[in-house]
């Protein structure tokens, strides 16, 4: 209801933000720690904060999270969080045993000050880290940035603890798949697969956060990369950065530290993408590429094709994370839909709109960084009017008080399932993203069509 009073005009405003479009950092170090293989993400700051950064990604993901806290009290918050954390190291080792523990930061111990790297150190000295086992950190204070930045700041201190050069590099390559679905991160897996190429995926969540039900209990699924393949990343060819406000940084950090240079992509979601990406890894390996990837391609070419007049014109548009509203944006005006607004709540660096604007033309209206929220998406969607939105969750309020279909797309999705099973990136995400276009819009004719043009048939 209280949606209802967004006013078309612009109101300009400084110290309010109403509804953000994103959410904190530590959400996002902590879905990228779970793509670590038997790694136990841990919240060093109050209980309150692992609670939200857990209920978030369970709820996203109908799975349950698991993560550990310093527990801050009063006093921890005064006098600083490292007898907190080192007793935590102790007891997370003695009663949990994983390989390793990803810690990220809160607003709380930021503002404290806590010397993570310190800690870390102190408590390998006094033996509470077991031989063999690793903790490795991430600064990710929730007053800057967003989940975005959190994953890349823990995938970046993956490489910063983990990635070493032996001198001797390998026949194989990095793929850092960005902040995606472990469906999207098992696709470009199943991708490189196809291609014959290999490939150390990392973070990678895939069989994680997705993992069967087998009535049993497991503390730590199957799936995540292992300590000894991201050590070996250090020794690749080349990285595949996928996304550049996701990817770019754990890529530079690689380059800087093992000398492996880097090569950054869009997110292979649509057509284009896709090829840039398979194109990539085919010439950097020198492979050809297989027939069933063709076949694949040219399913989408051909649906695309089919239905080219329902696509054609049609309005859209984006709220959510800066790497997949670039890749969005290509394919949807590959489709010949006009792209009208773009607004992402994540700092997204000084090339994004002028990549959006490349792509969608001038007149898109570009919105990004501190300040950006749902209010000001709404109020531009009432101002343009356009037939189709994406976004996450949140965007149903304003589908519905304005009457416009919505495609679920990125993070969080709390009420719809299938994300974590089934891709939106390479040529089966773009069936995918065609399908639920189409199935959109014709939901939307039907419900609109007057008896005499209620057709059978599309």
């Amino acid at each position: 209801m209280l949606l209802r009073h967004t006013p078309e005009e612009q109101i300009e405003r400084s110290a309010l933000t109403v509804n953000p479009a994103k959410t904190c950092q530590p959400v996002g170090a902590m879905y990228a720690a779970l793509g670590i293989h038997n790694c136990l993400p841990h919240s060093h700051g109050s209980q309150g904060c692992c609670a939200y950064h857990r209920s978030a990604l369970t709820r996203h993901y109908k799975d349950p999270i698991m993560a550990t806290t310093s527990s801050f009290t009063e006093g921890a918050s005064v006098f600083g969080g490292q007898a907190n954390l080192l007793e935590s190291i102790a007891n997370i080792f003695s009663i949990y045993g994983p390989d390793l523990i990803a810690v990220n930061t809160t607003c709380l111990s930021e503002v404290i000050g806590d010397d993570l790297t310190q800690i870390v150190n102190k408590a390998q000295a006094e033996g509470k880290i077991p031989a063999g086992k690793r903790v490795i950190h991430a600064n990710t204070p929730s007053f800057k940035g967003s989940h975005v930045t959190g994953f890349a700041n823990m995938t970046q201190a993956m490489v910063q603890y983990l990635a070493e050069s032996s001198g001797t590099k390998l026949r194989q390559f990095n793929i850092i798949p960005g902040y995606v679905e472990p469906s999207d991160m098992a696709e470009v897996k199943r991708i490189a697969a196809e291609l014959g190429i290999a490939a150390v995926t990392f973070p990678d969540t895939s069989e994680v956060v997705n993992s069967p039900l087998d009535g049993k209990f497991h503390m730590y699924p199957k799936g995540g990369t292992k300590v000894e393949a991201i050590k070996s990343a250090g020794d690749s060819a080349l990285t595949f950065a996928l996304g550049r406000t996701a990817s770019l940084p754990a890529a530079k950090l690689l380059d800087t530290k093992c000398k492996v240079p880097f090569e950054v992509l869009d997110l292979p979601i649509g057509l284009q993408a896709t090829d840039a990406l398979i194109d990539a890894l085919r010439k950097a390996a020198g492979v050809s590429v297989p027939e069933s990837l063709m076949v694949e391609r040219g399913r989408v070419v051909d649906l695309t094709t089919d239905m080219h007049q329902y696509f054609f014109r049609k309005k859209v548009a984006l709220v959510g994370d800066p790497d997949h509203l670039v890749s969005l944006t290509q394919f949807l005006t590959d489709l010949d839909m006009e792209v009208v607004l773009v607004v992402t709540g994540t700092p997204p660096g000084p090339k994004f709109e002028r990549r959006i604007r490349e792509l969608a033309g001038d007149g898109v209206v570009v919105k990004a960084g501190l300040g950006t929220d749902m209010f000001q998406f709404h109020q531009y969607v009432k101002q343009l009017k356009p037939d189709l939105l994406f976004g996450n969750t949140y965007a149903k309020y304003i589908a519905r008080d304005e009457d416009i279909p919505l495609i679920r797309i990125g993070f969080p999705i709390y009420d719809r399932v299938g994300h974590q099973y089934f891709p939106i990136v390479g040529y089966q995400g773009a069936m995918r993203l065609l399908e639920k276009i189409l199935n959109a819009l014709m939901d939307r004719q039907d419900r609109d069509a007057p008896e005499e043009s209620f057709e059978l048939v599309m």
